[in-house]
């Protein structure tokens, strides 16, 4: 029975993707540790180290079906791992010994660790994807809105008008440079182990870097240039750009959830019959992906921080250091498949109130367009000065309950220098949007 959200029937799709969760199953990391294994004999026969019929026989029977769950799960608890007990079972079901060429040079952390880089290779493949995903439904929405007025907010509070589009495109490009930092992570971090006991392959006489070269072009690894037993910061590496990411989804998630609020009403994420109601609200329309999302890259971040603790390895083979992987290494990839998700629903079918933006732009009666008419003003009464008239202005506004530009349109200091004409210009937002649609148009043109 499953006890964790991950794998739990109820949760389990909602928290995680099943696609992740395949690749950091017990049938795949024993799978992975067969195709080690097998690919290990393989070379090794062709390089003479084992004799030839020994590793045909070893490859032969290094097949998932063969493996008897119930005798793997009492040996690894036995030993306190499982290769032992993978390499076990492959021996026996080898004719005339010849299984005992299995494993020839390695140790159990040799398997284990090339085991979790072919489920990291797995798992990172399924991010790209998702990334990808994700950054074209972030530049279909960037391109659709590149000249709608929004208020940009500032310490929660409405700052200066920006565009849709342009806030879509901001983070898109973040989106965007995570998939640069996957292409640059993967030759560093997608490398295999093959060291022997302390590192240096003192089992093999003959042969030892050859079947390291050989083995890691097998499984299509990189080869390492000494080994990595204690020396953990590519798994680090992958579990800090795990952590970038989800903190690129939880900012979409947050804004996606503060401009759903009733209050605002600007953007809400897909809706289906009864998602994100309450059992006691009918009315409700509740933000869930971005709460999924949140509470995921969350536990995601910690786990993040644990890879790095993972580091403090003691000499050549680590005292616990190394288990901390074990438990947050596939937890992290289950997560943040989740968010990841949970963030593509989101944007694929996210609904955009255009209208309401602009509502939105205008209840404070011009106000949000203090900026402009302060520029607007400084060639003629100095910035400083401009900055101290309009902030004095506003408050008149706000006591008046009065548009801004009414305010303006009177004051003597003010009407001497510009027309009506010029403020309401100055008081447009659509006037008054910079360089937010040539900005969009660099994201979207620097895309690869």
């Amino acid at each position: 029975m499953a006890s964790t959200i991950i794998d739990s029937r109820i949760f389990g799709d909602m928290f995680s993707d099943a696609r992740m969760r395949d690749v950091w199953s017990d049938e795949n990391r024993t799978a992975k540790y067969l195709d080690i294994e097998r690919a290990l004999a393989k070379v090794q026969g062709e390089l003479g180290i084992i004799p030839k019929e020994a590793a045909d026989e070893i490859v032969r029977n290094c097949n998932l079906s063969q493996i008897d769950w119930a005798k793997l799960k009492a040996k690894t608890e036995q030993i306190g791992y499982p290769i032992i007990a993978v390499v076990n079972q492959i021996n026996a079901n080898c004719r005339d010994k010849l299984g005992e060429y299995c494993h020839w040079g390695a140790t159990t952390q040799d398997i284990t660790d090339t085991a979790a880089v072919l489920q990291m290779r797995e798992g990172l493949a399924l991010v790209e994807q998702d990334l990808n995903e994700i950054g074209d439904a972030l530049a279909a929405l960037a391109k659709k809105y590149r000249d709608t007025p929004v208020i940009g907010r500032s310490n929660l509070q409405q700052a200066t008008p920006i565009t849709f589009g342009y806030k879509m495109a901001s983070i898109l490009a973040g989106i965007d440079r995570h998939r640069e930092r996957l292409q640059q992570l993967k030759p560093r971090v997608l490398m295999g182990e093959f060291g022997g006991a302390s590192g240096t392959l003192s089992s093999l006489e003959k042969g030892a870097m050859e079947t390291q070269a050989g083995l890691m072009k097998e499984l299509g690894l990189v080869q390492p240039l000494i080994s990595w037993h204690t020396v953990r910061d590519t798994i680090a590496e992958v579990g800090a750009f795990l952590g970038l990411v989800g903190g690129s989804l939880g900012k979409i998630a947050m804004d996606v959830k503060l401009m759903m609020q009733t209050e605002v009403a600007e953007v809400f994420e897909p809706f289906a019959p009864g998602r994100g109601s309450s059992s006691t609200m009918p009315q409700k329309r509740n933000p869930i992906s971005c709460l999924y999302i949140h509470a995921n890259i969350s536990v995601a971040r910690q786990h993040a921080a644990a890879l790095m603790d993972a580091m403090v390895a003691d000499h050549e083979r680590s005292t616990g250091p190394w288990e901390i992987e074990w438990v947050s290494l596939p937890e992290i990839f289950c997560l943040m498949s989740g968010a990841l998700k949970q963030t593509k629903f989101i944007l694929k079918g996210l609904e955009v109130d255009a209208t309401r933006m602009r509502a939105n732009i205008d209840i404070t009666n011009g106000l949000v367009m203090s900026e402009a008419v302060m520029m607007g003003l400084g060639p003629y009464i100095g910035r400083e000065y401009a900055h101290d008239l309009v902030y004095d202005l506003c408050r008149q506004a706000l006591a008046d309950n009065r548009p801004l530009v009414e305010i303006l349109v009177d004051h003597p200091e003010v009407n001497k220098h510009v027309t009506r004409a010029q403020l309401d210009a100055m008081c447009d937002p659509a006037n008054n949007l910079g360089q937010a649609g040539v900005m969009v148009d660099r994201v979207l043109a620097a895309r690869r």
